[in-house]
């Protein structure tokens, strides 16, 4: 097996949102709690001095280090991020709020003190403006309204009464109920909380945000300043976390400010060159006509690709000296190519987008999106597909920092409501699901929610690593696909997956 480059080494831990950054002549690292592996941190080691030199050479943080991100006036118009104007615009034009709401359900086992959860929460709002701001239009454009003070409430639905059956189905009808609410962005709390108790050591905590001002990290910060915050509060002791340096809106002036000149020019000579031409609508066949305005009524269809059949997908991977995200990728592309008839496949993918160590800790919508452009003209090898992916998705990464609102505008894309610009499907490979938190007394238990009514794309392909195999799940359009046309592309892949591991030729 080849050894990896440098580049291909740090693409890999860009992925699993591994931070590296050079203090003279030390290397710095951050990560995801268990993201380091030992193999990894050997490999950091012996590769030192040659990733120091690289990231001193080709690291567009750089750059940014030079400008960093500081406090702006709240007195002046304060801008949305290119991230949050997209979203703004389109609630604008389809009226539709709920479509960005992110549900996050956790079970709380243990002796619950209700008062101290609320004051917990309440200080996470306190602490990061972006919960307590508003979006206006002022003149034809959108800025940020930021409250000085917001107060939350956190309701308790009482449900210990009801018999386990009716329980189980009353509380998939709160769940319901209040995800389908929509939020007004021009005033009030852009989160909603709401306790479900089932009995006096179990309840079921509901969080609502409009996507506008968080991402899936931001999840992840709120729930450890909140699990940080319980443990404190209640043993009567002050908040042990230190106040933030920046919040989210000097992020988004800063963005503003930094994606100028030689800095944005660089990053569209690579765009504009790998988009350049004809860039087709994905011609998947549906069991419904598109809508004239896009819709985003959704579901979503889970299945599971076995242990055996991920390791082997794994050893492919190392011994084409590829990840498993560009394996995966090139396969669900040749499954768009088989079910479209069409060559060049645009598939979009997230990237968390926090470059800078002081956004690593703020709430907001930072994530970015990836356009990557496949060609499988001319019926390559899966072999030389897995190639062409891996330098794409490399080249991607380093040219990752212009924001997809951005590209679309500045590559004067025609925009049409029917469907969304550049890409139409979307490909996303998630680390192994939250683990439990446990504090004193307590318990806190992530739990999926049953269903999922809304989608911003056609179709979303999302793959979970676990230690029993894949977990695979296809979000779809329900305005544009039935459930059994979704079951079979599911059968589909696994099909696929399987011949392509017995013979990548």
């Amino acid at each position: 097996m080849k050894t990896k480059t440098v580049q291909e080494f740090l693409s890999d831990l860009c992925r699993l949102d591994v931070k590296l950054w050079v203090e003279g002549d030390r290397l710095r690292c951050r990560a995801p709690q268990d993201v380091l592996t030992v193999e990894i941190k050997q490999e950091l080691a012996e590769r030192k001095a040659d990733i120091i030199t690289f990231i001193n050479h080709n690291s567009a943080a750089l750059v940014a280090e030079e400008n960093p991100i500081l406090p702006v006036s709240r007195e002046e118009n304060l801008p949305l991020s290119f991230a949050q104007q997209r979203l703004w615009f389109i609630e604008q034009l389809t009226n539709v709020s709920q479509i960005f709401d992110a549900p996050v359900i956790s079970r709380l086992k243990g002796s619950l003190k209700v008062s101290v959860i609320e004051d917990a929460i309440n200080e996470i709002v306190r602490r990061h403006e972006i919960l307590r701001t508003n979006f206006i239009s002022l003149e034809g454009q959108p800025v940020q309204i930021i409250q000085p003070t917001l107060k939350l409430s956190l309701p308790v639905i009482d449900l210990q009464e009801l018999p386990a059956a009716e329980r189980k189905i009353e509380i998939q009808r709160v769940i319901a109920r209040e995800s389908s609410r929509h939020f007004n962005l021009s005033e009030g709390l852009l989160l909603r909380c709401f306790l479900i108790k089932l009995s006096e050591r179990e309840h079921i905590s509901l969080l609502l945000t409009h996507h506008i001002i968080t991402d899936g990290w931001s999840v992840g910060v709120f729930n450890w300043e909140l699990t940080t915050l319980y443990a404190a509060f209640s043993q009567n002791q002050p908040s042990p976390l230190p106040e933030l340096s920046v919040q989210y809106v000097d992020f988004a002036v800063w963005q503003r400010q930094y994606l100028q000149e030689e800095v944005l020019e660089n990053l569209l000579t690579y765009w504009k060159q790998k988009l350049r031409g004809n860039l087709p609508v994905l011609q998947l066949p549906t069991d419904y006509p598109r809508p004239p305005i896009q819709t985003f009524s959704g579901n979503k269809q889970s299945f599971f690709i076995p242990a055996d059949l991920t390791q082997r997908l794994i050893t492919l991977s190392r011994n084409e000296d590829v990840t498993l995200f560009m394996t995966l990728l090139a396969a669900f592309k040749t499954l768009l190519h088989l079910y479209s008839g069409q060559d060049h496949i645009l598939v979009g993918s997230p990237i968390a987008n926090r470059n800078q160590e002081e956004t690593e800790q703020i709430i907001g919508f930072f994530v970015n999106t990836l356009v990557l452009r496949t060609n499988l003209g001319g019926n390559p090898s899966f072999q030389d597909l897995l190639k062409d992916v891996r330098k794409t998705t490399l080249d991607a990464y380093a040219h990752q920092d212009i924001p997809f609102e951005l590209l679309v505008e500045q590559l004067q894309i025609e925009r049409n409501l029917s469907y969304t610009p550049l890409f139409q499907v979307m490909f996303v490979l998630h680390n192994a699901p939250i683990p439990d938190v446990e504090i004193p007394g307590l318990t806190f238990q992530a739990v999926e929610a049953s269903e999922n009514r809304k989608t911003m794309f056609d179709l979303i392909f999302h793959i979970t690593e676990t230690e029993e195999g894949l977990l695979g799940e296809l979000e779809y359009n329900t305005d544009l696909f039935e459930s059994a046309t979704i079951e079979r592309m599911a059968k589909h892949l696994e099909t696929l997956l399987t011949a392509i591991v017995a013979d990548p030729q």
